[in-house]
């Protein structure tokens, strides 16, 4: 016969995860009564649910914009980020969110939001520059083997410019994308990192020195 679950250990596991109170204690009920396992269970299934609003096409007209400028005031950020409701932009949760993206952006320096703002163009030219050093390092190898080694190229590439698929600066377990959709899970409803700049002094003034717009949706 399993644990009984009671009162308190449904406000703790509440307390833990921010999950109702029905919803916690089946979660305690399919573990045995076990805390962390049902928290992870939790997590679980908000990630799931916050999987389902990253493809909505939910209408997204609140937030705020977040500025970050570093101590020595030679980098500065703004960064737009969206959500459903005025109540949720209001809370401490999504006020947290977007300090650690605008933290982010500034040290990390992407160059995109996500992977499909990058003109073929210019990824073409990187493509085919990865393409000539895997040829010169690999002479006598397979095309099949040479395009592996671009493919596995191009994925680092995209993972240093494209802002959801870097690892995030205060935790490098887990992608901004990963942080996003645990965001979107907390909090309930989808998120947006719409369009950020970032400038640096000094820089050069061309086209790619601050970041684009259309973002990337939870």
């Amino acid at each position: 016969m399993g644990q009984q679950i009671t009162a308190q250990m449904v406000k703790d596991l509440r307390e833990m995860t921010g999950a109702g109170p029905l919803d916690c204690k089946k979660a305690l009920e399919s573990t045995g009564g076990d805390l962390d396992k049902a928290a992870a269970l939790l997590k679980e299934k908000g990630l799931a649910k916050a999987a389902k609003k990253l493809s909505a096409g939910r209408t997204m007209n609140e937030g705020f914009i977040e500025q970050y400028l570093h101590f020595n005031k030679r980098v500065g950020v703004m960064v737009e980020i969206n959500c459903e409701t005025d109540f949720v932009a209001k809370t401490p949760a999504f006020g947290a969110f977007c300090k650690d993206i605008a933290l982010h952006i500034a040290n990390m320096n992407p160059q995109y939001v996500k992977r499909e703002q990058i003109p073929e163009s210019a990824a073409a030219v990187v493509r085919e520059e990865f393409r000539r050093r895997a040829q010169e390092e690999g002479k006598g190898k397979p095309e099949a083997v040479i395009e592996k080694i671009v493919a596995g190229r191009m994925e680092t590439y995209f993972k240093e410019i494209v802002l959801m698929e870097q690892p995030f600066i205060k935790d490098d377990s887990k992608t901004i994308s990963q942080l996003l959709s645990e965001t979107v899970a907390e909090l309930g409803e989808s998120i947006e990192i719409r369009r950020f700049a970032r400038y640096q002094l000094g820089e050069p003034l061309d086209s790619d020195s601050a970041a684009n717009a259309n973002g990337a949706n939870g």
